[in-house]
């Protein structure tokens, strides 16, 4: 029997997800116009995940395919894509959800006009990115982020945006990186971005801010953002400590990040003087690099008090500081100026949730 080669291929990388399992099948039966797959990868799910994919895949109006691959995104969505026959891959997150019923379409023909209007097929897709919250409440921070996915500057670009491209050019940039368990998202969005173009895709997904509601915005980006630049420094002693930081950390609460402050002090601390002053230099490399998010706050903060969309962000401030901010502080004085701060930064912030720690444990109701 000859194998059906659909128009899209959609892989979707879970791990314990059977609370949310349904509600991804029922969202993907609702898009229309499309020929589509469905490949779901396990990467070892101790709930009913696999079970309840296996009861959905043979009832939904599209092909699905439940496999099994080894632990973490990126060596998940890879075996996924073996397992799948179409030319177009959409790479989806379980709990983001696609509103419009012809997402998928509008966001096909955009790439199709894209590579028409260039030529190749090196350009990759994004959708606009929204956060479903529990408080539906105005919210500057969320705002903030939702408007920054809409860029295609160097860390931007998240797995929970998707990422719509075709089987060669996948292919060309690398696939993802398997060799960790994390970033494997912010490594192939850096290998498009140096070899082919970002396309904004004309449509909404919707992505679950729970973690972020659960752990704390503030204390889960401000733990993102390190971890973006020790991962930008090629810092791999940090990255191999992390899991062991964070396993400590009540994974239904609040995120504690004075233990995780202290043990990157302590491992700054152990480093010899040369390579803490490196790793020090390095820092200010990468947030200099990065302090345009700064004006580009004050840009949202504007269009926000005003009440207007998103698209109305006007980015006047953002094209003052690359007009003139980044270039005069692009020079190793503004590279050692900026990790000064951030260590005044390091050394407050660490005090500060170190404090806090300590005087939640004191009004934490003891035992008998």
């Amino acid at each position: 029997m000859e194998r059906h080669h659909p128009e899209l291929s959609i892989i979707t990388p879970v791990l314990n997800e059977e609370a949310g399992i349904d509600r991804l099948f029922a969202m993907l039966a609702e898009q229309l116009d499309t020929d589509f797959e469905l490949v779901i990868v396990d990467g070892g799910s101790s709930d009913g995940t696999v079970e309840r994919a296996g009861e959905l895949a043979p009832k939904g109006p599209f092909p699905a395919t439940v496999i099994e691959a080894g632990r973490g995104r990126g060596c998940q969505m890879n075996a996924g894509t073996r397992a799948t026959g179409a030319d177009t891959l959409l790479f989806l997150h379980a709990d983001c959800l696609l509103p419009d019923a012809h997402a998928l379409r509008t966001a096909l023909n955009a790439i199709d006009a894209a590579i028409s209007r260039r030529g190749d097929d090196r350009v990759a897709g994004h959708f606009l990115l929204r956060f479903e919250r529990d408080d539906g409440a105005p919210s500057l921070p969320y705002a903030f982020y939702e408007a920054k996915a809409r860029l295609h500057r160097p860390g931007c670009t998240h797995g929970d945006q998707g990422l719509l491209l075709r089987r060669r050019f996948f292919d060309e940039v690398g696939h993802f990186d398997a060799s960790r368990p994390i970033l494997e998202d912010m490594r192939i969005a850096a290998a498009i971005a140096a070899r082919g173009e970002w396309l904004l895709l004309p449509a909404e997904i919707v992505t679950s801010a729970r973690r972020f509601e659960v752990e704390g915005l503030r204390e889960r980006q401000t733990l993102n953002a390190i971890l973006m630049n020790f991962a930008h420094m090629g810092w791999d002693r940090f990255l191999d400590e992390l899991p062991r930081l964070y396993r400590n950390q009540d994974r239904v609460g609040r995120l504690a990040l004075g233990p995780i402050l202290s043990g990157i002090d302590a491992m700054i601390r152990a480093l010899p003087r040369h390579e803490r002053s490196r790793l020090w230099h390095d820092t200010g490399r990468y947030v200099r690099a990065n302090a345009w998010q700064i004006p580009f706050f004050l840009d949202v903060h504007r269009s926000f008090r005003r009440g207007e969309p998103l698209e109305s962000v006007s980015g006047s401030l953002l094209e003052m500081h690359d007009r003139w901010f980044d270039r005069l502080t692009d020079n190793p004085a503004g590279r050692w100026m900026t990790a000064f701060l951030v260590w005044i930064w390091f050394r407050l912030t660490l005090a500060t949730e170190m404090s806090r720690a300590k005087k939640q444990a004191g009004n934490s109701p003891r035992l008998p």
